[in-house]
């Protein structure tokens, strides 16, 4: 096995959730130039048509627009995806929200969106998404779950977003557990990611892009190459042998804290 075979995934199939920007479109779009024909999903149809129809200027991508907070949606968005392929190989569940406001104004409302989002959809949509994903999978060459996480949810972050990196901390740690559940022919990892630039981080890299890069080890925010990177791994031979890992992809801010 040469080192290209290694990291192949060309021929794969993915549905990356939130992939009509951010994360999720550094993901996609490294999908598709790495030939993977890749679906993606986001609450905004009009925007979610408009990346796939761009993307697929060099290869394949196709929008399935849904609105993964509610189970009723991660149902029907699993019955459109079984509608139209007859396995899955890759899975990432990368759609989130995040919210923040002080501890005295920090109400129920606040919790339940960035949590029914964040952890109930991930799950939901795992679990619909699983008979394709066995389809897929063997115990040679697994299907592969990523699902995307934060450095908030290994540290306290500086933010009061309390939800959010409760949320995020739930998912590395539902990751684990899915990831021994569906073992062997279905492996389940998260990244989680440092700062990039993201329309969720944006304000944040307006007001503090240079302490973040000063305080980073590596000096520097994020790059989609790093992100898709990481994604390419973990969905190709060479990360076949991983499971219920956690991957900081953040310059090394939460691993030398």
């Amino acid at each position: 096995m040469t080192a290209s075979d290694l990291f192949d995934i060309s021929g794969k199939t993915a549905l990356v959730t939130g992939g009509s920007r951010g994360i999720g479109l550094m993901i996609a779009e490294g999908f598709v130039d790495a030939g993977v024909t890749v679906y993606i999903s986001s609450r905004k149809a009009d925007v979610c048509e408009q990346v796939a129809a761009e993307l697929s200027k060099k290869g394949t991508c196709v929008a399935i627009p849904a609105d993964l907070s509610s189970e009723t949606e991660c149902r029907r968005l699993a019955g459109e995806m079984a509608s139209r392929v007859d396995q899955l190989d890759i899975l990432v569940n990368n759609a989130g929200a995040t919210w923040g406001a002080p501890l005295a104004d920090f109400d129920e409302a606040a919790f339940e969106r960035v949590l029914a989002l964040n952890v109930k959809g991930v799950f939901h949509l795992t679990k619909f998404l699983v008979p394709l994903l066995e389809k897929a999978g063997t115990q040679e060459e697994p299907a592969r779950v990523i699902n995307i996480g934060s450095i908030d949810g290994i540290g306290v972050p500086a933010l009061e977003t309390y939800s959010y990196s409760a949320s995020k901390a739930a998912v590395h740690h539902m990751t684990r557990h899915l990831a021994k559940r569906l073992a062997p022919t279905i492996t389940v990892n998260a990244i989680a990611p440092g700062p990039f630039e993201s329309k969720m981080m944006a304000a944040t890299l307006d007001a503090f892009r240079d302490q973040i890069e000063a305080g980073a080890p590596l000096k520097r925010i994020g790059r989609p190459d790093d992100m898709a990177g990481a994604a390419i791994f973990l969905s190709s031979r060479a990360g076949a042998y991983l499971t219920g890992a956690v991957i900081p992809v953040d310059g090394g801010i939460s691993t030398t804290r």
